[in-house]
């Protein structure tokens, strides 16, 4: 069975709901882990003050019993805990009032979702686009992906993110070890392993804020231990690496991804990009390098994972462009909701578990297996294959 999931909820909803579908069953769950997830995609220097209003927790109502999986659909929710002060504004049965009592949306603002959702599905309230199409859905994103991460760790493969820019500040590169990655970039407010960097796009952020404007930014995903031979060359849709390309193109504000060095390709010669092979007795088949970020033909390589993704500046601003009203076509500088002036931190930790997902469920394809056992007696056997190659 494939691993997939179905998320469901809006920002100012009671919750937010998931079903994953595909977990084998006999993986031990940590709750505190999954949340521990959920709270790094609250921080972040440059956050708004919906931060401070929830803390998010994921509460699992199916699929697990006494701490294991049991092979069923896992659901998991997300309480709102914002949801006191909307219980009127976003109850589903029908209500009285003024549109100013029912909080309707008008007026569209540039870079959202809503004079695009609102002419597709032919709303005049643009909350009912806007509530959905809401970053807010990305937790349970990171939470689906958090039990992805766990059934990862299983197997010895390890997932750490990092931010490479935030508008005109770059960090320097510093080669570690994963695990020192996570370490460092866990302590630092803008996710960076360099303290002077750090300090500096603080300070960065605070002016883009007082100008009232918001900034971007590039993140990057290092998944290391990934087997070699997930996805497939055969088809399109299999490319494990177009997979991944999708699913980080399709969190909130992303603009551009690349694996490996990515666009930097198009500006070298081949002797510049291609990873050549090297064999070592007890090691095997290896690359030179990682330029390509550890895929070649759709397929992992065995060398660590590694995605980059660039993401947009947020475009509710507090310094509002301009736009039109729907009711009287005229021209309004947009109204603001909320903002964060920069949630480019946050960002690094949802793409982490987009990618972490979508390596799982290459993983459950190429050794297929309902219970953690079988899945390990598969890898088991696909590793002595290799080693006789």
């Amino acid at each position: 069975m494939s691993l997939r999931y179905l998320t469901a909820g809006e920002t100012h909803g009671p919750q937010l709901t998931a079903i994953v579908e595909g977990l084998p069953s006999n993986l031990r769950l940590d709750f505190e882990a999954l949340n521990y997830q959920l709270s790094r995609r609250q921080k972040g220097y440059g956050r708004g003050r919906r931060m401070q209003i929830e803390k998010d927790t994921a509460q699992i109502v199916g699929g697990v019993r006494h701490g294991y999986t049991t092979g069923a659909p896992v659901a998991l929710v997300v309480a709102n805990n914002d949801w006191k002060h909307w219980q009127n504004i976003m109850n589903i049965e029908p209500i009285e009032g003024s549109d100013e009592e029912k909080r309707r949306v008008h007026r569209p603002r540039p870079g959202h979702a809503d004079l695009n959702g609102g002419l597709k599905y032919n709303l005049k309230d643009l909350r009912n686009v806007l509530e959905r199409s809401s970053a807010r859905e990305t937790t349970v994103r990171v939470a689906c992906g958090a039990l992805a991460r766990q059934l990862l760790a299983e197997f010895g493969i390890k997932v750490a993110g990092q931010v490479i820019r935030i508008g005109e500040i770059e960090a320097p590169y510093k080669e570690m070890p994963i695990d020192e990655l996570i370490e460092v970039t866990e302590a630092s407010s803008v996710r960076v392993t360099d303290k002077e960097t750090e300090a500096r796009m603080e300070a960065y952020i605070d002016q883009i804020k007082q100008e009232g404007d918001s900034i971007g930014g590039v993140v990057e995903c290092i998944v290391e231990g990934v087997p070699i031979g997930l996805g497939s060359h055969v088809q399109y849709d299999r490319k494990l690496d177009a997979r991944i390309a999708q699913g980080v193109m399709s969190i909130n504000a992303f603009k551009g991804v690349e694996i490996g060095i990515g666009f930097e390709a198009g500006q070298l010669r081949g002797s510049q990009v291609h990873d050549e092979i090297l064999y070592e007795e007890g090691r095997g088949y290896y690359r030179k390098t990682n330029r390509l970020g550890g895929f070649e033909g759709g397929m992992t390589n065995g060398m660590p994972v590694v995605v980059r993704g660039v993401m947009k500046p947020i475009p509710t601003l507090y310094k509002p462009l301009q736009s039109v009203d729907i009711d009287s076509r005229e021209a309004f500088t947009a109204q603001v909701e909320r903002s964060d002036a920069c949630a480019v931190p946050a960002a690094s930790v949802v793409m982490e578990h987009v990618v972490a997902w979508e390596i799982a469920k290459a993983l459950l394809e190429k050794f297929g297996g309902d219970s953690i056992e079988e899945i390990r007696a598969n890898i088991a056997n696909y590793n002595a294959q290799l080693e006789a190659y």
